[in-house]
């Protein structure tokens, strides 16, 4: 059974990436491409796993004005990504222009995920562009719903909230999870996190694998234990 996890290639270089996949080899299929290794790869290192048949998650988190985003969403389907990421604060019009450009230019591959609130963000701790009259839970429901209307495929949240976003939104959204930690672990940045087995129970569609694996001496043995972990 292929797990529902995409493994974050949170690495500097090419060279470091191919190392963690070469490890992770067949058991894993999915894979995080981020702002750093983006940074310093660009879209050589999204062909570069396209081309030994993995799926690619292209976390860029665009927040522009509509056109600006159109245009990078545009680039993005056609590399042929599987899933890309917006900010959801950044209006429903740049959503809609992501979503549009996205699927002209990928033939519907390419599904756009907005982020609500990050999961480094702690409910006592927003950033001031927040409502401080608004709780967190119900700031993530109100990106959500804007997001989800103006056509997201789904959203990036904190496990903390699947729940009461598939009680409002069903089963059609994609809920793509960071953050999840095994029972235990050191939560190191992140605020907001589940234990993997929580986020999935509560309805998480995927879950984004991080340094409980990446940052293990053996990440085919620690992929193996997280889902042990999750699974139990």
């Amino acid at each position: 059974m292929t797990e529902p996890g995409i493994v974050a290639l949170d690495r500097p270089a090419w060279s470091e990436a191919d190392r963690l996949a070469g490890a992770l080899g067949d058991a894993v299929d999915f894979y995080k491409v981020g702002l750093e290794l983006f940074a310093a790869e660009g879209p050589a290192a999204v062909r570069e796993l396209s081309g030994r048949g993995k799926r690619i998650f292209l976390d860029l988190k665009l927040h522009d004005i509509p056109n600006t985003v159109a245009g990078a969403a545009r680039s993005a389907g056609r590399l042929g990504v599987d899933l890309l990421t917006v900010h959801a604060s950044g209006g429903a019009a740049m959503v809609q222009a992501a979503v549009a450009a996205a699927r002209e230019a990928s033939g519907g591959k390419t599904r756009i995920l907005a982020v609500t609130v990050l999961t480094s963000h702690a409910a006592d701790r927003l950033p001031a562009n927040y409502r401080r009259d608004v709780p967190l839970s119900g700031i993530v429901s109100a990106l959500a719903e804007d997001a989800l209307a103006a056509g997201a495929d789904g959203l990036v949240c904190s496990g903390e909230e699947v729940a009461a976003l598939r009680g409002r939104f069903g089963a059609g959204p994609l809920l793509v999870v960071p953050g999840t930690r095994p029972p235990g672990a050191d939560t190191q940045d992140q605020a907001r996190v589940v234990t993997p087995r929580a986020a999935l129970e509560a309805g998480a569609s995927w879950l984004v694998v991080g340094r409980a694996v990446t940052a293990a001496a053996e990440p085919r043995a620690a992929w193996d234990e997280f889902w042990r972990g999750a699974r139990a």
